[in-house]
Formats: C-alpha cells, sequence, structure tokens
C-alpha cells in the first residue's frame, strides 16, 4: 500500500464498523421485543 493511499484510507470514515453497529442494534432491538411480546407482556408470575 502506498503512502498516499494509506492516508486516504486513515482519512475515511470506518463504514465497516457502523455497519456492524447497527446489525447488532437492531438485533438486540428485534430481540428485545420478541421477549417482550413473549413474557413482559403477560404480568407477573402467579
Amino acid at each position: 500500500m502506498t503512502p498516499e493511499e494509506e492516508k486516504k484510507v486513515l482519512a475515511s470514515s470506518p463504514v465497516g464498523t457502523w455497519v456492524v453497529m447497527a446489525t447488532y442494534g437492531v438485533i438486540f432491538v428485534v430481540t428485545w421485543l420478541a421477549m417482550y411480546g413473549l413474557f413482559l407482556s403477560r404480568g407477573p408470575v402467579h
């Protein structure tokens, strides 16, 4: 990798990191909603 290419890569935004963070965020929200729908919406334990 040339020094020019290295500077270009270091100056660009970390797109892959944002994609991974957004993917995990969506997975956590969907999982939380599924758990809420299955368990928490039924009320306290009897």
